[in-house]
């Protein structure tokens, strides 16, 4: 089994980032995406995200069979927010194993909730979905997204062995797609995917992010 690097390693927030500049923009914007409702807020945070993210997310829609979507859930998370579920989640792990270290805690907790200060979705650079039918029925992906590594056994894990055939070749559907575009998988989770980020640039061999944690600021209009 592959070494996975998780978003606590040093080497990712050694990496320089070289802000582009680039705008968030609205995902629902022109109905190319379907968007899932659960992660809604009153300003809309969770449907953004850079627009260069968003244009290879359409081009990856573009890869799949006839008769299949992506379905978005998540992109743009707000830094306070982040921190606020990195923490939430460490602590809950500080209860079930108070011998960990403070090492150990942040290595466990970023397998399911990135460090608020690298965090790809602060930077509008990561993406949480899915596959759906065109009448937005949900594929079988093994688990359900956002499923912790407690809880589903490891099986949230992208190359997890312990799922049935059928969400793997799904998996391998998904993976394809979002490839082919450009995109890298955050292994602890297979629905987690991004472009232009510090995890990016580590998978990939950039010299740098293009994108770094923003806030989301009054609607483009460029």
């Amino acid at each position: 089994m592959e070494t996975i690097i998780l978003m606590s390693d040093p080497k990712i927030a050694a990496l320089p980032v070289a802000e582009c500049g680039e705008p968030l923009v609205d995902v629902r914007d022109g109905g190319a995406l379907r968007v899932a409702a659960e992660r809604d807020d009153p300003a809309g945070a969770f449907a953004h995200l850079r627009r260069g993210v968003l244009t290879r997310l359409l081009d990856a829609q573009d890869r799949l069979p006839d008769g299949l979507r992506l379905l978005f859930v998540e992109g743009y998370r707000p830094p306070a927010l982040q921190r606020r579920y990195f923490e939430g989640y460490a602590a809950g792990l500080r209860a079930a194993n108070p011998s960990w270290s403070a090492d150990r805690l942040r290595d466990a907790a970023s397998r399911y909730v990135s460090p608020p200060e690298i965090a790809p979705h602060s930077a509008g650079a990561a993406v949480d979905l899915t596959l759906a039918t065109a009448d937005g029925h949900e594929l079988d992906m093994g688990t359900r997204i956002n499923a912790d590594p407690e809880e589903s056994e490891g099986a949230c894990y992208t190359g997890a062995p312990n799922i049935a055939a059928e969400a793997r070749a799904n998996r391998d559907l998904l993976s394809a797609a979002l490839t082919a575009a450009g995109l890298v998988n955050y292994p602890t989770e297979w629905w987690h995917w991004s472009y232009g980020d510090r995890y990016w640039a580590l998978a990939t061999g950039a010299p740098a992010a293009l994108y770094g944690p923003r806030d989301l600021g009054p609607p483009s209009s460029d």
